[in-house]
């Protein structure tokens, strides 16, 4: 009896709930998603805009579960793909527990970050603000950005991070832990995002595309898995892949004289989807152009932005 009433208390005093962290595109948000799991979900680099989709991520301890969303960066757009880009963000500010808004402590506040503050001004949900990039910042440019923050976001705590190096990530969860509800756990321990491996095979291939190809081709491509097959017995993933883009021109990029460029992508990402997946991966790429696909509601559903 005494085990089953101890067991009750402990179910009791679990915490469970959903965090959504926000922010400018490229400020590092897929970078902090990734350290507080311990776990790569999130595609990272340099280039802005590289989430697409509301990647969830797990974090499962003795006492609460955590569940991150992480956004794609919130900022103005015109284009099909960035107006269901921006919906996606908004969206997620009114399901969560809890919000995480992201600023580049290296920058300035732009015209972005206050049509953030003034939406999150509305929002009922706790609010955390938190000063990335700290390790590029000195102490006497840091102030003046926290003044400003609180100005636009009075009486929200403000946490200053480095999600590269992890500095102050402790003191977030810790903080993020305490807005918790009571609450289940939602997913199985060990579990550290619901993503489907197909998923994360074609992001971490789109994550290779935007760190090798030049500025103007990543926006315009998406990557679709084709044959996803395990192979047990010989602790092997064969995967094939389209790598899909709406210009002619950037076709012959993507696959790069005598194939060098298709090949690199194709070595980097099997690297990291074997360190992901724990086997040997066989990885095939192919390129398709899909004239018009960022603009096509149908294409972009199938591609599976939004």
């Amino acid at each position: 009896m005494a085990e089953t009433d101890h067991k009750n208390k402990e179910n009791l005093s679990f915490r469970s709930g959903y965090i959504a962290i926000i922010g400018r595109p490229n400020v590092g948000k897929s970078t902090l998603l990734n350290r507080m799991l311990g776990e790569k979900v999130a595609i990272v680099s340099p280039k802005p805009q590289t989430t697409r989709n509301r990647i969830t991520g797990i974090r499962t301890t003795d006492s609460s579960q955590i569940i991150f969303l992480d956004t794609p960066g919130i900022h103005q757009g015109h284009s099909l793909i960035n107006r269901r880009l921006m919906d996606t963000a908004l969206h997620t500010l009114d399901e969560v527990d809890g919000v995480l808004w992201l600023l580049d402590a290296h920058g300035k506040i732009k015209q972005e970050e206050e049509r953030i503050a003034e939406t999150l001004r509305g929002v009922q949900t706790p609010v955390l603000i938190l000063l990335n990039k700290i390790d590029l910042v000195s102490k006497g440019k840091l102030l003046p950005l926290i003044e400003r923050c609180a100005q636009l976001l009075p009486e929200k705590e403000i946490v200053p991070v480095s999600a590269l190096r992890g500095e102050g990530v402790d003191v977030v969860l810790k903080l993020v832990e305490g807005w918790l509800p009571e609450g289940p756990r939602y997913f199985t321990e060990g579990e550290y995002t619901d993503q489907s491996e197909r998923f994360l095979a074609s992001e971490m291939v789109r994550e290779k595309v935007f760190l090798l190809t030049r500025e103007e081709i990543p926006y315009g491509v998406a990557v679709t898995i084709d044959e996803f097959t395990e192979k047990t017995e010989k602790n092997l993933l064969v995967i094939s892949a389209t790598i899909h883009t709406d210009r002619d021109s950037h076709k012959g990029i993507l696959i790069g004289k005598r194939g060098s460029m298709l090949k690199e992508i194709g070595k980097q990402a099997r690297e990291d989807l074997e360190a992901l997946f724990g086997c040997r991966i066989f990885l095939e790429l192919f390129v398709r152009v899909d004239p018009g696909w960022t603009q096509n509601p149908h294409l972009l559903t199938e591609m599976g932005v939004g």
